[in-house]
């Protein structure tokens, strides 16, 4: 296994035997979810693990749970909140876990995107689109213009439905998963993409530009993913012959243009489950979910695309102190870092998911 940066243990030896006290005095209570990038030492205590969308729906799916504890970020925590009763309450335990993908589109930039397209007289013929790593406000953005939510597993189908609604896309907030799907899944050129940069006067680009495009994309990236290199993937080829490139739809046109397989969080894990014994993989995707699939699997050759070590920052703040810390105040009767969304951007936000969950 070539995946450094081993993270140190919890301090206090206590904290297991804490966490799990806790979790079974609130028994049925609790519902507790971890996002695939999550540490060890907190998916142990998940009664769920998996993708954002996944994990909102299995928070959905379970209406007689009191409270959610969304071990992942506040976006996810804020799809949770939307999508279960209002009786239910939603925590995440240490509210600084954030991500950077979705703080890169804020509401006020995006509406004075699309005054920009109103002006241009081209708003009509613009569906909006956003990746559900997107904040509440951006959901809800979505679905009062008539748009959809996906994710990296239906991006495509998403953008199917949305080309049948109008002639062109503003696809927030991840312009890689935006472009790799309109240039390598539906025949797009990367010509037919512009890149609106919101620090930028009309998003740095001319009318012509915004008038001639198909797929208006977003200036905004996941910290994680933008850092793998086509110098990655050549250096891993060369150091292991043989090797699989498996990355995530997130990463740079010219990483996954030139990885072997690609494909959503999930689409990893099956993938690397599915793959014949003494095979070797590069993985260019989190370093807690790549670790994670190399003690599942010894008897494959499992390795980080790059070699420089790369958690999510903000995931990681997500950890074993913060989830004890907040299983305890729910035992002792107190709802600690309650994630709630406005009914009227919940409402609007609902629209764009529902949409989603009506894609053929």
């Amino acid at each position: 296994m070539e995946c450094p940066g081993e993270l140190p243990p919890a301090s206090d030896p206590d904290l297991v035997a804490r966490a799990e006290a806790a979790k079974a005095a609130l028994g049925d209570r609790v519902f507790v979810l971890g996002h695939h990038y999550q540490r060890d030492e907190v998916i142990q205590f998940a009664d769920v693990t998996g993708d954002s969308f996944k994990l909102a729906r299995e928070a959905a799916a379970r209406p007689d749970a009191e409270f959610i504890v969304f071990c992942g970020v506040h976006f996810m925590a804020e799809s949770a909140d939307i999508l279960t009763t209002d009786a239910q309450k939603v925590v995440l335990p240490d509210l600084a876990a954030g991500c950077s993908m979705a703080d890169m589109a804020v509401l006020s930039q995006v509406e004075k995107c699309w005054d920009l397209l109103q002006d241009l007289g081209i708003s009509e013929s613009v569906v909006p689109v956003t990746y559900m790593n997107s904040s509440a406000d951006i959901k809800g953005f979505v679905g009062r213009n008539g748009g959809v939510v996906c994710t990296s597993s239906n991006a495509k189908r998403a953008l199917d439905w949305a080309y049948e609604q109008g002639e062109k896309v503003l696809f927030l907030p991840d312009q890689h998963l935006g472009r790799n799907t309109a240039v390598l899944e539906m025949g797009y050129s990367l010509d037919d993409c512009v890149l609106y940069d919101p620090h930028k006067p009309n998003g740095g680009l001319t009318e012509q530009q915004l008038r001639d495009a198909k797929m208006i994309l977003w200036r905004g990236h996941c910290s994680v993913h933008g850092r793998f290199t086509l110098d990655s993937v050549e250096d891993v080829r060369e150091r292991v012959p043989g090797v699989n490139v498996l990355v995530h739809p997130e990463c740079r046109h010219e990483v996954v243009t030139n990885a072997d397989y690609v494909g959503s969080t999930e689409y990893i894990i099956k993938t690397i489950e599915a793959a014949p014994a003494g095979s070797a993989w590069a993985v260019g995707t989190e370093l807690n979910l790549v670790r994670r699939l190399a003690l599942a699997h010894p008897d494959k050759q499992i390795m980080f695309l790059d070699k420089a070590v790369c958690y999510c920052s903000t995931m990681n703040r997500i950890d074993l102190p913060h989830l004890v810390w907040a299983l305890e105040e729910l035992v002792a009767g107190r709802v600690p870092n309650q994630i709630t969304v406005d009914r009227e951007t919940a409402h609007n936000a609902r629209v764009a998911l529902d949409q989603m969950l009506a894609l053929p």
